[in-house]
């Protein structure tokens, strides 16, 4: 397929049969990895290899530039997300005019071209496609049995009475409603980063902190939350209260930064790099008229994340 990066998970043989997920899977949230797991399945029934085909950038940038999506995951995020669940490969299409002007009736013609082993392609029930995204599931399914490719369209999941959608978990993040997001993604909204060197602030108010310059194209509402913090690639995890935000009381500095106080010992430095775990949101952040005002107030919060600690 042209125009596009593969990233493969291990190796794998040519030309075996390819059950593809489609989809730009931003978070991967649960309904996405409903869709995945349809291919997954299907992989295994036939012997064959599972695949995510997605695009890069996101198609708001081509199409409606002024109104771009805001991205959740970066592409490594997404990579892991997808590799951990056990898929076998990537596929990045760069997202351009010339697949925006594909047409319905003649995209998975176009996807069987550059896929010759494509066998199924896996979907959610309102994935649209095609030039001025006027495909459907229906049509997606009709074209595949034109071209031997068996569809399979996956029904939107529900939490309560709201649909999962990469969208609402967008508008949680920026309302601080960590817990709601953290249920939609079926795991815990992450931060990845290097510790950098701090202004130590912290430590002379008696909580120093792991630092990281951290500025997601989705920005999280400005805050203290309970986090777990672990090093990359280890899966254990220690108590820490975090603060995401521009510092209004003791900087002048506009780029956001993610502080992180942890609650329990740990040996970590500059130059680690560590992934974040986002439980709940405390309170929003504020700007306090003196650093004994600051320091009381970083002092409830410490004693509040360790009470939810205690609860959890």
């Amino acid at each position: 397929m042209p125009n596009c990066r593969v990233e493969l998970f291990h190796e794998v043989e040519d030309a075996q049969p390819l059950s593809l997920a489609v989809g730009i899977f931003d978070g991967v949230h649960v309904g996405h990895q409903a869709v995945v797991e349809t291919a997954i399945e299907a992989a295994k029934s036939h012997g064959g290899l599972c695949g995510v085909l997605t695009f890069d950038p996101h198609p708001s940038r081509i199409l409606r530039p002024d109104q771009a999506t805001e991205l959740i995951m970066t592409h490594e995020q997404k990579s892991e997300a997808l590799r951990l669940m056990g898929v076998d490969l990537v596929v990045w299409k760069t997202f351009d005019t010339s697949i925006a002007g594909v047409s319905a009736e003649g995209f998975l013609s176009y996807l069987k071209q550059g896929l010759l082993s494509l066998h199924s392609v896996h979907v959610g029930e309102n994935f649209r496609f095609g030039k001025g995204r006027v495909g459907d599931v229906d049509l997606l399914k009709k074209s595949g049995r034109e071209v031997g490719v068996s569809v399979v369209g996956c029904p939107r999941l529900h939490q309560g009475n709201t649909i999962v959608s990469s969208s609402r978990i967008r508008d949680c993040l920026r309302n601080g409603e960590v817990e709601d997001a953290n249920v939609m993604f079926g795991r815990f909204y992450e931060t990845w980063g290097t510790v950098i060197q701090g202004k130590r602030l912290g430590r002379e108010l008696g909580f120093p902190t792991l630092n990281m310059r951290w500025n997601p194209e989705l920005r999280p509402r400005y805050g203290v939350y309970v986090v777990k913090v672990g090093l990359s690639g280890s899966p254990e995890r220690a108590w820490g209260i975090a603060n995401y935000g521009v510092r209004p009381s003791v900087e002048t500095d506009v780029e956001p930064q993610l502080e992180v106080h942890m609650l329990q010992r740990c040996t970590w430095d500059k130059g680690d790099q560590l992934v974040v775990d986002w439980l709940t949101f405390v309170r929003s952040e504020q700007k306090f008229n003196s650093l004994d005002e600051l320091k009381e107030q970083i002092n409830r919060d410490v004693i509040f994340a360790a009470a939810y600690a205690g609860r959890h």
